[in-house]
């Protein structure tokens, strides 16, 4: 005989409230109108938690900090001076981009624009970086970026603008990835040429894909199913460099020198204490990152070996931050997004600090529509024009990296009575190979690298090269901004 449970009752009750909760229709506390109902005209509103993290990433919760040098400044540049900033909440990569994620990448570029090698081409990593004039280095120009032993190894060679090749392609197959698991895409093997997922031509409605399961349209004037939007919340932000102030304050990581609102301890390494080597009693004495330890010396003594790598280590070597994130001083430097100026400490931003800011907009046809993407099924950009800039208060040009810096208005010997007639020139202040290496293509890399002395691995350190050039000591990592609340769940 069944034995009565006497809680059913109180269960049976439950599970009906609950039925009945999701039964009720959610209204809008505007109009009074019901949403998701295709008899008052299908207004959508689907239920969203918050943004998961994509593949790779860490949680990096934001707050403020003092931005800039942390030790005296050796290389006398001035370029650094500390200053509070505030950086939003977001997502960075745990470890650098490795070898084998690249690989990844160039193979998908082959695959599907095998009509235009010339795209395969340009995102090849230069191995040639390698190589030196006293040094016998030809088999890293060989081996290290396609042999399996190294395949772990953070990927070199790699300019700028070559990164952020890698992360809008990223972004592109993480989101086609969550379409397919959502079963909304099917899985489509022989996308080639301009018929490849694209989020931005998604988005646009021009990319149709594999279609398995379409989301259903309310709009009572629809076909009845649609493709996802922006509002739907399915897809993620875009993967990209990090700016330079959410580089410096990943890597202090300060989370863990943070009590009651009150940083108990100032860095200068990702890691607490003004020494390379770890106290920690199981790893006594162990260094705590890859770098150059003195002239001749970049792994030890054989048998006695210090920090075990005399190029760089496995992107997942040495101990992490208190954030989780690994060899964010030593290893390899690390491209960032920001355009490098060497005053950025007397004209800066204290909220989310960036200069690179260039306004570009869709490009569009004669009615206003979304003009066809190219050949390699990307969206059409401009910059803005120069009427369409004066039309807004918050900027005047499409253009502001020289802005307050380098440009005519803060130029300290400018004529206002015979002004030039190219006045957005940065060769007012910073004339290349003259009196400067300053350009607005060249771009900050920070961290040390398994090259450089202690002395780089502080955060706060600064350099810059050319985004077209690549080294043997400058990876990426990728980051994606935090969209909604500055913690998960609130």
């Amino acid at each position: 005989m069944m034995k009565f449970n006497k809680h059913l009752p109180a269960l049976m009750m439950a599970c009906a409230l609950v039925l009945l909760g999701s039964c009720k229709k959610e209204m809008s506390k505007t109009t009074g109108w019901d949403y998701n109902n295709p008899k008052n005209g299908g207004f959508e509103v689907r239920p969203y938690a918050e943004q998961q993290t994509g593949p790779g990433l860490v949680f990096i919760e934001g707050g403020t900090f003092a931005m800039g040098q942390t030790q005296d400044d050796v290389m006398f540049d001035w370029d650094n001076q500390p200053r509070r900033v505030t950086v939003s909440s977001y997502y960075m990569d745990q470890t650098e981009v490795r070898n084998l994620d690249y690989l990844e990448y160039l193979y998908w570029l082959n695959h599907v624009y095998e009509a235009y090698p010339g795209v395969y081409r340009k995102a090849l990593p230069d191995t040639l970086v390698w190589r030196d004039k006293l040094a016998y280095n030809e088999p890293l120009v060989e081996y290290y970026f396609r042999h399996p032993a190294y395949r772990t190894y953070p990927v070199v060679g790699v300019s700028w603008v070559q990164a952020n090749d890698y992360c809008a392609w990223r972004t592109d197959r993480v989101n086609e990835n969550l379409l397919i698991r959502k079963g909304i895409l099917a899985m489509d093997p022989s996308q080639k040429d301009n018929n490849n997922f694209n989020t931005e031509s998604y988005l646009a409605g021009q990319y149709e894909g594999l279609v398995d399961k379409p989301l259903p349209d309310l709009n009572p004037n629809g076909t009845g199913t649609r493709k996802v939007r922006m509002e739907d919340g399915l897809l993620l932000p875009k993967y990209r460099l990090p700016t330079e102030a959410e580089w410096e304050f990943a890597a202090l990581g300060l989370i863990g020198n943070t009590l009651f609102e009150r940083v108990v301890e100032r860095k200068n390494y990702p890691w607490n204490g003004n020494y390379t080597r770890t106290s920690e009693s199981k790893y006594y004495g162990g260094f705590m990152d890859n770098f150059r330890r003195a002239k001749g010396d970049y792994m030890g003594v054989a048998g006695n070996l210090n920090d075990g790598a005399d190029i760089p280590a496995a992107a997942a070597s040495y101990f992490p931050n208190d954030y989780g994130l690994y060899n964010m001083a030593g290893n390899v430097s690390e491209w960032v997004l920001d355009v490098y100026r060497p005053l950025n400490s007397m004209e800066n931003n204290d909220l989310r600090p960036f200069r690179g800011n260039i306004f570009k907009t869709e490009v569009r046809d004669a009615e206003g529509f979304i003009a066809q993407k190219d050949s390699l099924g990307h969206l059409k950009y401009r910059n803005v024009t120069t009427v369409e800039a004066m039309n807004r208060k918050n900027y005047r040009s499409a253009d502001n990296i020289n802005y307050l810096d380098g440009d005519y208005a803060s130029n300290i010997g400018v004529d206002w009575k015979n002004p030039p007639k190219d006045t957005s020139s940065t060769s007012l202040m910073y004339e290349f190979g003259k009196t400067s290496l300053i350009t607005d293509q060249v771009r900050v890399y920070k961290g040390g690298n398994w090259k450089d002395g202690a002395y780089f691995l502080s955060p706060s350190t600064r350099r810059f090269l050319n985004q077209d050039d690549a080294s043997d000591c400058i990876g990426f990592r990728c980051a994606m901004t935090r969209v909604g609340g500055s913690i998960p769940g609130r």
